[in-house]
């Protein structure tokens, strides 16, 4: 039988920690067509998008470095900082995955 070929698994980086990982494992943020940062849980929401790692650490660092507005290409408002930072919460401290610290 012919072996089937490997699948195409696309590859995205963290803006905070510069891990290279599958698009899959990384959560997307995104800034939509009203301007407003916000989570994109499904990954197909219109509008300019960064990806950041499921960790707490990375949240952080984007939060506090600028580096999440600067890929977005927008400021972000206290509210959504606060809103971010809310969703940061929920995330774990740190992943059996790495990447989280540099």
């Amino acid at each position: 039988m012919a072996q089937r070929p490997e699948r195409h698994v696309p590859q995205r980086s963290c803006i905070a920690c510069r891990t290279a990982r599958a698009k899959r494992a990384l959560i997307r943020l995104v800034r939509g067509p009203d301007g407003a940062a916000r989570v994109d849980a499904q990954g197909r929401e219109a509008g300019r998008g960064a990806y950041l790692c499921a960790t707490r650490a990375c949240w952080e660092r984007a939060l506090s470095t600028g580096a999440l507005g600067r890929a977005l290409r927008a400021e972000l408002s206290t509210d959504q900082r606060a809103t971010l930072k809310a969703y940061a919460a929920t995330l774990e401290a740190a992943s059996s995955g790495g990447g989280g610290e540099r």
